[in-house]
């Protein structure tokens, strides 16, 4: 692996997010700025989208290794292409409370007896939801009304919602999301992350592992880098891993651009994506030529090709018939015959014959 040819602890751009590598970009900066805000409101709905890869999920790593745990209760929820009732079930266990055989008035109540007893020991409780834009209009629903659970005039139940751009769109305009809309405290998109970001992004995740400058990026391999990932960290992750791949079985100690851009080219080749392949060019019109007069379709009654491939299939059809009569007639011969029949056993465990012939 070139992590050992260039002498690293460990994979520098693996693609399973580690809070480890966290990097504040200018977007990731004020997605955290927006967190400490609507936490600090204790209340409502916060609100994150990214395209896929943008660091969504590192995001929330790196919160989860920031906030106060002996005042934040935070319950992760990740398989969220669920129904209300299902949804409510996982966040009943998530409470400690188990959800077997409650109809939903005992599931709401019995929920609501679970943040008490958290609220009891002096922490408030975030419900963090990934893959937002998977939830029904229902389950959204059921997660607003979770929001109206208070004690003493504070609530409950604040919620973290995580979702791709399309759910910030539904949201703003889904007539059916007014009521969880106007709860939003806070909300943000993160952005891809720009050109003159890059090169510290790569530095600081080598740096993790103990890159001491081996290998070295020139700038044109920089440009290459955002210009084959468009500054989404996950693209660009796997771009730069295979790049190091590449490197360490060249034995390269620089990288440039043209290093990049052969490695992007290959990584093209195995993984086509919609933001790689190129759309080919549409062909140029044909000169307008002089329309044809229309061909006369043959009369099938007629038409010697028909003709032929009828009695074809015509005299195939009188050879299965006399096949057909010639197996009959010796099954007939066989019943009637004196001579002992063989005793057929089933196959033990078969559920149907097979054709044998």
């Amino acid at each position: 692996m070139y992590d050992e040819h260039y002498g690293l602890t460990g994979r520098p751009f693996q693609l399973t997010p580690d809070p480890r590598f966290w990097f504040e970009s200018g977007t990731h900066r004020k997605a955290m700025a927006y967190l400490g805000y609507g936490l600090a409101q204790g209340e409502g709905f916060i609100v994150m989208t990214g395209d896929i890869g943008a660091g969504k999920t590192t995001l929330v790593g790196h919160l989860m290794d920031t906030i106060d745990h002996q005042s934040l209760n935070a319950i992760r929820l990740v398989s969220t292409a669920i129904e209300a009732s299902d949804l409510l079930r996982i966040v009943a266990t998530a409470l400690g409370v188990d959800p077997a055989g409650l109809e939903k008035a005992q599931l709401l109540t019995a929920i609501e007896r679970g943040l008490h007893a958290v609220a009891r020991t002096g922490k408030r409780t975030l419900l963090i939801v990934d893959e937002a834009q998977a939830l029904p209009v229902s389950a959204l629903e059921e997660l607003r009304m979770l929001s109206n659970f208070q004690t003493a005039g504070h609530a409950l139940l604040q919620i973290l919602l995580l979702g791709q751009p399309e759910f910030r769109d539904r949201l703003h305009g889904s007539d059916g999301l007014e009521q969880l809309r106007q709860r939003v405290i806070a909300i943000h998109h993160l952005d891809p992350m720009e050109p003159h970001e890059v090169a510290d992004y790569i530095a600081h995740r080598l740096s993790v592992v103990g890159w001491e400058g081996n290998p070295a990026f020139t700038d044109d391999a920089v440009a290459a880098l955002f210009d084959g990932s468009d500054g989404i960290p996950r693209r660009l992750n796997m771009l730069a891993g295979r790049v190091m791949l590449y490197a360490a079985i060249e034995d390269l100690r620089v990288i440039d651009g043209a290093v990049v851009r052969a490695v992007q080219s290959d990584l093209t080749a195995d993984l086509p994506t919609r933001a790689t392949t190129p759309t080919p060019e549409p062909a140029p019109e044909p000169a307008a030529e002089p329309k044809a007069q229309p061909r006369a379709t043959p009369d099938p009654a007629t038409d010697p090709a028909v003709l032929d491939r009828l009695a074809m299939l015509e005299a195939r059809v009188e050879q299965q018939d006399q096949a057909l009569r010639r197996v009959l007639t010796l099954l007939v011969e066989w019943v009637e015959g004196d001579e002992p029949r063989p005793d057929y056993k089933p196959i033990r465990g078969a559920s149907h014959w097979h054709d044998a012939a």
